[in-house]
């Protein structure tokens, strides 16, 4: 499958699985199966979820290695770095392990002092780009949102074919639609606005729960337009968003998974903290409530 057409339904930014510190494989290809038996249509390996600032290099090239080998979909990998030229040898060291595509995010630490250096930042990027690349917007950890004006002005690049928005703005996902030519990708990475973000015309999502109940994001992708879809969304994904929020996704969503036995540990590297007891027994319960409903 293309991987412009496997993002237009539910990718999976998936977490990385420890052991006592180091990568654990066994989980990892354990996670893969879980997905793919939860009919997820794409897997991000390396990104937010999967805690890619916490690993080497030479973790990254192994976690995506891994997951190619495994992945019965097509592979999106992290590819962040603060410079041009390192970005583009994370691409190429995408491309060699066999992914379909990467998603880039604009230098954090040091930001553009003006839109125009993010433009120039991801054109430079997109013309040595061995793989077809996703923007990924996510101010909250970068410091600065690519505008909307930026997104247009990149859009027509051959290597350019989407964005994945985890600012949690409808509004700006709203001008993205607007202002980027149709053919462009518009994926929403907020999970709590999955649906109303569907509902006016995004294209997929790529979200942190599809970790946990791949089978109700899934679902909730296909109704997105009726109240089945409104009911997923409000009943489902809204509690276990919530109840993930308040630790943090990545601990949480590993905990979510220990709960369910996908993985063996909820383990996860400083500076995040595993969530706390009360926390754990709050986000299996609602896993469970969640999981009981759907196969009614």
């Amino acid at each position: 499958m293309d991987v412009r057409d496997a993002l237009r339904g539910i990718t999976c930014p998936m977490v990385t699985p420890f052991d006592d510190g180091s990568i654990d494989e066994s989980a990892l290809v354990d996670l893969l199966e879980h997905l793919h038996d939860g009919g997820i249509d794409a897997v991000f390996p390396c990104g937010t979820t999967g805690e890619f600032p916490s690993l080497t290099a030479d973790e990254r090239q192994h976690v995506l290695e891994t997951t190619v080998d495994n992945a019965a979909v097509p592979v999106v990998a992290g590819a962040t770095a603060t410079s041009i030229d390192e970005t583009v040898a994370a691409v190429d060291r995408a491309a060699a392990a066999g992914a379909d595509g990467v998603a880039i995010v604009t230098p954090y630490f040091t930001t553009a002092n003006a839109p125009a250096g993010n433009r120039r930042f991801i054109e430079a990027v997109l013309d040595e780009a061995s793989l077809p690349v996703l923007l990924y917007n996510i101010p909250q950890c970068t410091g600065q949102r690519i505008e909307p004006e930026t997104v247009a002005a990149v859009a027509d690049h051959e290597r350019a074919i989407g964005i994945k928005d985890s600012s949690g703005d409808l509004a700006y996902v709203q001008s993205v639609l607007r202002k980027a030519p149709d053919e462009f990708l518009c994926l929403q990475g907020y999970d709590a606005l999955l649906v109303p973000a569907l509902r006016m015309g995004a294209d997929g999502g790529i979200n942190a729960l599809s970790n946990v109940i791949p089978e109700v994001l899934g679902e909730t992708f296909e109704h997105a337009g009726d109240e089945r879809g409104r009911a997923l969304q409000l009943d489902a994904i809204a509690p276990l968003f919530d109840a993930c929020t308040t630790h943090d996704f990545a601990p949480a969503t590993k905990t979510a998974l220990a709960h369910r036995g996908i993985v063996p540990s909820d383990e996860v590297r400083p500076p995040l903290v595993a969530v706390d007891d009360a926390g754990t027994e709050t986000i299996g319960d609602t896993v469970d409530e969640i999981v009981t409903a759907h196969a009614r």
